[in-house]
């Protein structure tokens, strides 16, 4: 049916509206789809982290260093003769006596020598019965001014030249025994072998060292410490020696030496540590740490190692808690122990560091802690 024309107008403009609502309907519908559908931010986790808590500063600083369990005298044996050893009578730890006997030299060439003497000692003696004999034949014969004093005198020369000769054979005689004796080497003490340096077979050099006896008693652990921290040495309050192979054995110690000039290839100065009460499971040899703590008018804390922060770009730091949020705290750090390393600045009493999984955080991240106090 055809509208009349004067419904024409009204009719377009009642569509146009129709059309217009649906549309804006349209466009709120998926304004509301959309906004209902997008994802929603995870909730932030929050990350357990271990920590502690710094306590009171403390004032003694603390350096630890290696040594090793040595004796308190030592005696580097040698020969006193040179040759060739022929025989080798004890092993390394081997508890030997005063007069033991330890190494011998072939002493063929020695007996030979001592052959040679014992002849000119024998020489020697003829001699002496000679001019002996000389001087009483010619004493009687002076007695009866059948020579004169002078050759009389002669007579008399010639007897103390023999009775020298005698003494100056003898004494070689002497020396050539006291040699076979030097060709066996005797423990001056008595003690353990912890050092053979020369085997059966070697020629050797008269004072060449051969073996070395430690006298059983007095343990001491012998240590290098650099020449910029010897100063500290001598303020050491508190001494204590941990062994490698005794890890539930700690020993005080006390120094009792400390070396008059640093080591010519080291620069270090050697330190003797007396060890007091030591346990008989403390053998010679071995490996000891020492620790010293030394009382400083500085504060310092120490931290653990772990709780340091460094990726390159930023400077040495620690996490620091506050609020359960971290901040990341730059720090000075002075001299670093076996697990430890000192703080001089940027801590104070009462901060909470994170001590462990360090690299894996970041700044303002939330975190739940749990850990010690300093």
């Amino acid at each position: 049916m055809k509208l009349p024309a004067t419904f024409s107008p009204f009719f377009n403009k009642r569509c146009y509206f129709i059309s217009a609502g649906i549309l804006i309907l349209f466009i709120i519908t998926g304004f509301i789809f959309q906004a209902y559908n997008k994802p929603q931010p995870a909730p932030e986790s929050i990350v357990k982290v271990r920590t502690i808590t710094i306590g009171n500063t403390t004032d003694k600083q603390g350096a630890t260093y290696s040594g090793e369990v040595r004796g308190r005298y030592e005696s580097q044996l040698a020969f006193q003769v040179s040759g060739k050893i022929s025989k080798r009578y004890v092993e390394l730890g081997t508890l030997v006596n005063a007069g033991d006997v330890l190494m011998e030299i072939d002493a063929k060439d020695i007996q030979q020598t001592v052959n040679n003497n014992a002849a000119q000692v024998a020489a020697a003696q003829s001699q002496l019965k000679l001019a002996e004999s000389n001087l009483n034949r010619y004493r009687q014969l002076l007695d009866q001014s059948a020579v004169s004093q002078a050759q009389y005198d002669q007579y008399v020369n010639a007897y103390n030249v023999a009775v020298a000769a005698l003494q100056q054979s003898s004494a070689q005689y002497t020396q050539g025994t006291n040699q076979m004796g030097y060709s066996l080497l005797r423990a001056d003490k008595t003690g353990v072998v912890s050092s053979i340096t020369a085997e059966a077979g070697q020629v050797v050099s008269a004072g060449q060292t051969v073996i070395t006896i430690v006298p059983t008693g007095e343990l001491e652990v012998e240590i290098n410490v650099p020449e910029n921290r010897i100063e500290e040495i001598h303020k050491a309050e508190q001494i204590q020696a941990s062994f490698w192979a005794l890890p539930n054995i700690i020993v005080n110690g006390q120094i009792r030496e400390i070396a008059p000039m640093a080591d010519q290839t080291t620069r270090t100065f050697k330190v003797r540590i007396h060890l007091m009460n030591p346990p008989e499971q403390i053998r010679f040899g071995m490996t000891a740490s020492v620790q010293i703590n030394v009382r400083s008018s500085l504060q310092i804390i120490a931290i653990p190692l772990a709780a340091i922060y460094q990726d390159g770009n930023t400077p040495t730091s620690v996490w620091v808690v506050k609020n359960n949020q971290l901040t990341l705290q730059p720090v000075t750090i002075g001299n670093f122990g076996s697990e430890t390393v000192e703080v001089l600045s940027g801590l104070a009493r009462g901060d909470c560091i994170v001590t462990a999984g360090v690299h894996k955080l970041h700044e303002g991240q939330k975190v739940n802690t749990g850990g010690d106090t300093l």
